[in-house]
């Protein structure tokens, strides 16, 4: 079991929110015994986990303008719209070093939710399981579909961790988290409109009919979770840090001031949330979720 945990949602250059506020938890200090995220919610986390503070912010604004970051001609050449090597291998290698062996050596229980292509299921991995695999996890968590290729991981083709599973809150209840932190990177009340494209979605993806069942759901996978949490925050069982002025973010946002303000309203929301979130923590759990 674990008292507390921390979730983390995706969203492309959305999760530039949740940079922000992990920014002012390390800066506080306050690391969480689990960690989920699933896609950019899984980026952040690992620099987090790594306590490398100003690092998710440099690799999502500073290197807008590298051209291979994002790009059409990425998406023609590639057919990936995110440079996917740049970002999995370029820069925590070469440019802006990951800290492989803070991120390894942390106690915290790190896991990272995927999507199965052939199954549409969600497929979890953990950091401790996969020491030498963790930034192809990572990436395959990132793969957003249409945007990116699948990434082929222990016998699984895998890509975006929230298509399946967008918000992994059941998942890390079942694994002992009796008091879950969320942070979203969408307003309150925000839903999913149905799916509208399900022809081009099984004609793009004939081969991974799985991932196009759980593309069409997605909207009702989404929403559904949203409800719950919405009732779990409303009944003192969650606590919830999303994004609390609109900000136009695209998933692809290529304006840095933009992300820069989106940025530092996840710092601010956290600032503002701290206490808040601390007494909640130390009071006595209600009954399960």
């Amino acid at each position: 079991m674990y008292q507390n945990g921390l979730i983390l949602e995706g969203g492309g250059m959305k999760g530039i929110y949740t940079a922000g506020v992990l920014e002012y938890f390390m800066e506080k200090d306050r690391y969480f015994p689990y960690v989920i995220g699933v896609s950019a919610g899984a980026c952040n986390a690992a620099s987090y986990l790594s306590r490398q503070p100003g690092r998710n912010r440099s690799v999502m604004i500073d290197y807008l303008n590298h051209p291979d970051y994002i790009s059409l001609r990425n998406l023609i050449q590639k057919r990936e719209l995110f440079g996917m090597d740049l970002i999995f291998d370029q820069i925590p290698n070469e440019l802006l070093p990951f800290d492989f062996q803070a991120f390894h050596a942390a106690e915290e229980r790190f896991v990272i939710g995927t999507t199965d292509c052939l199954t549409g299921s969600p497929v979890y991995f953990e950091k401790n399981d996969y020491p030498n695999d963790i930034l192809s996890i990572i990436r395959a968590s990132s793969s957003l579909p249409f945007m990116s290729k699948a990434v082929s991981h222990t016998g699984h083709l895998l890509m975006d961790g929230g298509v399946a599973d967008p918000i992994p809150i059941r998942k890390a209840v079942a694994d002992g988290v009796e008091k879950p932190v969320l942070i979203l990177t969408k307003g309150k009340g925000y839903r999913i409109k149905p799916y509208r494209f399900p022809r081009t979605t099984r004609y793009f993806y004939k081969d991974y009919m799985g991932l196009t069942h759980a593309l069409e759901m997605r909207w009702k996978v989404y929403n559904e979770t949203m409800e719950e949490i919405e009732r779990l925050e409303r009944d003192g069982k969650v606590f919830v840090i999303r994004p609390s002025n609109l900000i136009t973010v695209r998933r692809a946002e290529r304006d840095p001031h933009k992300l820069e303000l989106m940025h530092n309203q996840g710092y601010s929301d956290a600032q503002h949330a701290y206490e808040a979130m601390e007494h909640w923590l130390q009071a006595p759990a209600l009954k399960s979720l």
